[in-house]
């Protein structure tokens, strides 16, 4: 049975996700350290782990396969879920695939090998979240479930 996992606890589509996997009647797990409303969905698991680094992560890693779709801004756990044989999608609708994760990962080690090695500090936060990513997850998450559906 395929499922939905949502890394919840900076997902700006959580409303959007439960809608559409509500109308393909899949399970949906909500993971977060905690804080979130939780759903009234039966069909929606809200799954609480430990506080610490990475422990959404791990209990989506360890849970999800072949049939599932993921949804995670984090590339190395995207790199797990796809290794798992699970679709993976980011808040905005771009797909990470076997063929552009390896290039995702390295550009995020360079990118943090930059920030480290700015003696200024940050200029500021990456590019707002808007109505058309909002638009482009709805489509390609209807797509995601249809694919993985097979």
């Amino acid at each position: 049975m395929s499922a939905l996992f949502l890394d919840a606890d900076a997902c700006p589509v959580k409303a959007e996700a439960e809608r559409v996997a509500t109308r393909h009647k899949l399970r949906m797990f909500v993971v977060s350290n905690g804080g979130l409303r939780p759903s009234q969905n039966p069909m929606v698991e809200n799954v609480i782990v430990a506080e610490g680094a990475d422990e959404a992560d791990k209990w989506i890693a360890e849970r999800c396969g072949p049939g599932d779709v993921v949804v995670t801004g984090d590339i190395p756990l995207a790199a797990k879920c796809i290794e798992a044989g699970a679709r993976v999608l980011r808040h905005n609708g771009e797909r990470f695939t076997e063929a552009n994760i390896g290039q995702q990962l390295a550009m995020r080690d360079l990118m943090a090998d930059l920030r480290a090695a700015n003696p200024l500090g940050s200029q500021g936060g990456g590019k707002g979240f808007t109505k058309a990513d909002r638009s482009r997850f709805l489509d390609a998450l209807e797509r995601e479930l249809r694919a993985a559906r097979g």
